[in-house]
């Protein structure tokens, strides 16, 4: 049998598929180690709302399909660009 390659990908989730089929002990001698970062660490901000607003950001987030955390970050960016 024929031991797949590592996909060659900057997709997150390919390489979580793939190695969670795999195992990382079988593909020993095509690893090398690396010195700088391979993906861009994303910084996650906290903020504090009231359980009302929150009622009121989900509804609004669920009204347009999306999720609260994905509405809070484009209404960030628009605030960003306007700025």
């Amino acid at each position: 049998m024929k031991t797949p390659k590592i996909p060659q990908t900057d997709s997150i989730q390919e390489l979580a598929q793939f190695w969670d089929t795999h195992d990382l002990t079988d593909f020993e001698d095509e690893l090398e180690e690396v010195e700088q970062p391979v993906f861009e660490r994303r910084a996650v901000v906290k903020v504090v709302l009231q359980p009302e607003e929150i009622k009121v950001l989900d509804g609004i987030a669920k009204s347009k399909g999306i999720g609260s955390d994905e509405l809070v970050r484009e209404w960030v960016r628009e605030r960003i660009h306007t700025a």
